[in-house]
């Protein structure tokens, strides 16, 4: 049976797709190369790859229009968007249609290739469905929720994939801006902002157990402390 992991690519520019392309085969990746939106649905449908890597402007379908219809199939398929766009409203309609990662056009390939694998590990915890321990709490990444007492707390998508962060980085520091562009792709004062509402609905919700709390470390990031 082949590890190879199968990566569905749409990308409208046919010169940055082939350098994609051959360089993610090079590191033994099965690529699925399309030209546009809906071409590139219908290949997802058919194939089932492990993770998506999409251009947002495309002709026939954007990528954050491919990137909402698959995941009314699949919640938790990882997905990376490529684009110029570098504005901070754009960033964030890309994490709200259900992407995982943000890489802003030009980039290197070096570091696309330490996304794909950093989601690739990190969706194979997280789809294994376990629960979690965070003191008396029980959290089920895949179900969105906490448990606690016999109580079922549920979770947003960003509000359980900061969770999740914190979990992985339990009694240590959280980078505030590493955290910042990896799930709202940009650390500037908006983002910064949001996260912080994030912290504070996530505080709320792990307040039934007085050991569990998440701390800010001024200037440097979050503790969760159990």
């Amino acid at each position: 049976m082949s590890d190879t992991i199968k990566i569905l690519l749409a990308e409208d520019e046919p010169a940055l797709g082939q350098i994609i392309k051959e360089s993610l085969e090079t590191r033994n990746f099965e690529v699925l190369f399309c030209q546009n939106g809906e071409t590139a649905y219908n290949t997802y449908l058919k194939e089932k790859p492990e993770l998506l890597v999409l251009d947002v402007m495309m002709p026939k379908k954007d990528g954050f229009t491919l990137a909402k219809e698959v995941r009314e199939q699949d919640k938790h398929i990882p997905i990376i968007f490529l684009t110029a766009k570098s504005q901070t409203k754009d960033v964030l309609e890309g994490f709200e249609h259900g992407g995982n990662d943000y890489l802003k056009k030009p980039f290197s390939m070096e570091e696309l290739i330490v996304r794909i694998h950093a989601l690739l590990d990190r969706t194979k915890l997280k789809s294994s469905n376990q629960n979690l321990s965070i003191g008396n709490y029980s959290f089920n990444y895949t179900k969105q929720k906490l448990v606690i007492y016999e109580e079922e707390i549920l979770l947003t998508h960003r509000e359980a994939e900061l969770l999740f962060h914190l979990y992985e980085k339990q009694n240590d520091i959280l980078d505030r801006s590493l955290i910042l562009k990896k799930i709202w792709g940009d650390d500037d004062f908006f983002n910064a902002r949001s996260m912080d509402v994030f912290i504070t609905k996530l505080r709320k919700k792990l307040s039934k157990d007085k050991n569990v709390q998440i701390i800010n470390v001024r200037g440097y990031g979050y503790k969760l402390v159990c």
